[in-house]
C-alpha cells in the first residue's frame, strides 16, 4: 500500500485551481476551500468535487440540494486560507449573494458555478459531489489562483 504522506506530496506536484464551495442549510451559509473540482460533463453540465467526510461542513453539504463553486483570483489567498480554517464564521465581513439555488455566490471571484446536488458517491475519506450547473457566470479577467506543493502559485506570463 502507498504512504498516505507519500501519496500526498506526489500529488502535490499536480498544480490546480483554488475555489471555495459554498451551500446553504436552513438559511445558514456554509462553505471549504477546495483545489478538488473539475467539469464533468458538457451534455447535461455537471462538475464534481471532493468533500472529505471529517470536514466541520459535512452534514451541511450533505444534508443541502445545491452548492456552488467560487474560482478564486491570484489575490485571494486569504480568503482560501479563510474558508480551509476550522474557527470563527468563514462568512464574517465576505460580500456573497444567490442566485438561482440559493448557495452563496462569493463577489470578485473569477467565476462562480451554481450548482443543483446530481448524486454523491462514497470515496474513501471523501465523497464525490456531482452538481448540475444551473448558471454558470465568468466575473473578471483576474487570473486564478493556483495550488502546487502545498503552497500558492501565481500564474507566470510567458512571451
Amino acid at each position: 500500500m502507498v504512504d498516505q504522506r507519500h501519496f500526498r506530496d506526489v500529488m502535490g506536484t499536480f498544480a490546480t485551481g483554488v475555489t471555495v464551495i459554498t451551500t446553504l442549510e436552513s438559511d445558514v451559509p456554509y462553505g471549504i476551500t477546495a483545489n478538488s473540482f473539475t467539469s464533468v460533463s458538457l451534455s447535461p453540465p455537471l462538475v464534481m468535487f471532493c468533500l472529505g467526510k471529517s470536514s466541520t461542513n459535512f452534514k451541511f453539504f450533505m444534508e443541502s440540494d445545491c452548492f456552488a463553486v467560487n474560482i478564486l483570483t491570484e489575490q485571494q489567498d486569504s480568503l482560501s486560507a479563510r474558508f480551509a480554517s476550522y474557527e470563527g464564521n468563514r462568512f464574517e465581513g465576505v460580500d456573497w449573494v444567490t442566485w438561482e439555488t440559493g448557495a452563496p455566490i462569493l463577489k470578485n471571484v473569477v467565476s462562480a458555478i451554481d450548482c443543483r446536488l446530481e448524486a454523491t458517491h462514497d470515496a474513501g475519506d471523501h465523497i464525490i459531489m456531482v452538481g448540475q450547473v444551473v448558471r454558470a457566470e465568468k466575473q473578471n479577467d483576474t487570473d486564478p489562483l493556483l495550488y502546487f506543493q502545498g503552497g500558492y502559485k501565481k500564474l507566470q506570463k510567458f512571451k
